[in-house]
């Protein structure tokens, strides 16, 4: 039969997983090796241990988790089902309220298309803040081109929105409002619960994407009043290409779906959930629940030991957003009379930006710095570090000095910086243009 079929295979292919683990083991630490040579400050791969747990079902088991005829398909959805009930541990929801997506991109569409679509006949209003990630906005400019009316609320110059504001900008066609748990190009952590108990007490859904912020602080959907939350399988270290939609079930919130198919996902989300991938945003969700407060505290001191040696030894550092609510991990530096781009080329040793990764092959400054406000000089001159459960103190040694070497190279072949130097005020210059 085709189980005993199976059988006969398994100690075969059970035999090439352990030695395609032992090669890949090898490869990762050769990876890492080179990776410590090139200074990565934000050592961009995926947990070793969340690989593991998914090469199994890249090889073993690859029965499609919908078929339920059969036992490679039970094999499969039980894994699937498995790393659904992980998904939903590390945020305090239901598994059943758990939707498997390509990643946050596909979760933050769905969310607002969908329930804008879904009860456009009688709210017909959206709000947002003007530094979402970019695939909110265009999500909101889509729904604009549909008739759909938007507000993008402003935020305060450290990155917050104004509750009062918010409360204000409410309207009784008002059907969703969307905002960021913690900000993806200067770590602001908006505040989720306050915004969660306005909308719940409008009666009116509240969605946030949590991609920056899942795995990194505690997240309790219930405790937040939020009914709709997107989350990234590569966030938190483990595959790209997967992560989840939570979708309340009560208060029900309804979707209109953005594909149609087979109808899998409870009809929220039709094509195959690809098992490797969801196994591995399982497994990356239940070590990120296990290693959150571990993690959390090494980052932060490393993120201070950062900071702390690149402004002691640079003047005219500026650090954007809220310097007490935001996370760590994240942080958003402006070096006066330095243009940004040029810094980066010269540590091009080491993983920067100088904005979200999405967006950051355009020279044009950061909507998001525009947003709280920042001057257009400083807005060009901002670098983002990323500083990760595998960065260490090594690398962030290394950045700083790097950081501070490059900035004063370039600050030296400055004419704004040897103005400043003679006590010229830069504000007082009229310039002219020939």
């Amino acid at each position: 039969s085709d189980l005993s079929h199976q059988q006969g295979i398994f100690v075969h292919t059970t035999a090439t997983h352990w030695i395609f683990s032992l090669f890949l083991s090898i490869l990762f630490m050769f990876g890492c090796h080179c990776f410590q040579e090139q200074c990565c400050l934000f050592l961009p791969l995926q947990d070793p241990r969340v690989l593991d747990t998914m090469l199994p079902y890249q090889v073993n088991y690859y029965g499609n988790p919908h078929s339920r005829t059969h036992a490679y398909g039970w094999e499969s959805e039980a894994a699937m089902e498995k790393a659904r009930k992980q998904v939903a541990d590390l945020i305090g929801a239901d598994p059943r309220e758990i939707v498997f997506t390509s990643g946050a991109t596909e979760s933050n569409n769905m969310s607002i298309k969908g329930v804008a679509r879904f009860y456009k006949a009688k709210k017909k209003h959206v709000i947002t803040t003007q530094i979402e990630h970019k695939c909110v906005l265009d999500s909101c400019r889509v729904l604009e081109s549909e008739g759909f009316e938007v507000t993008y609320l402003p935020v305060k110059s450290n990155g917050l929105i104004d509750l009062q504001q918010l409360d204000e900008t409410i309207r009784p066609d008002t059907s969703l409002v969307s905002v960021m748990t913690v900000n993806n190009e200067i770590g602001v952590k908006q505040p989720i619960k306050e915004i969660g108990h306005i909308c719940r007490s409008k009666n009116l859904f509240f969605h946030t994407d949590a991609a920056q912020a899942i795995g990194k602080i505690p997240i309790n959907v219930s405790d937040l009043k939020v009914d709709l939350m997107s989350i990234s399988g590569h966030k938190i270290y483990g595959p790209k290409g997967v992560g989840a939609l939570y979708v309340r079930r009560r208060p029900r919130v309804r979707i209109e779906p953005l594909q149609s198919g087979g109808g899998q996902e409870r009809g929220l989300r039709s094509g195959t959930v690809p098992t490797p991938l969801a196994v591995g945003l399982g497994a990356a969700c239940e070590l990120a629940q296990q290693e959150m407060e571990y993690d959390h505290a090494r980052v932060s001191v490393l993120a201070n030991r950062l900071v702390q040696k690149i402004m002691s030894e640079v003047p005219d550092v500026v650090m954007n957003g809220d310097p007490e609510q935001r996370y760590p991990g994240c942080i958003n530096l402006s070096f006066a009379y330095v243009e940004g781009e040029s810094l980066l080329m010269a540590l091009k040793d080491v993983a920067l930006s100088s904005g979200s990764a999405c967006t950051s092959a355009s020279l044009e400054p950061s909507y998001v710095l525009r947003a709280i406000g920042a001057d257009e000089d400083l807005a060009h001159s901002s670098i983002r570090f990323g500083i990760g459960r595998f960065t260490t103190e090594e690398e962030v040694d290394y950045t700083a000095e790097k950081c501070i070497q490059q900035v004063r190279r370039l600050r030296e072949m400055s004419p704004l910086w040897e103005m400043v130097q003679e006590g010229v005020d830069l504000k007082s210059i009229k310039w002219t243009q020939h």
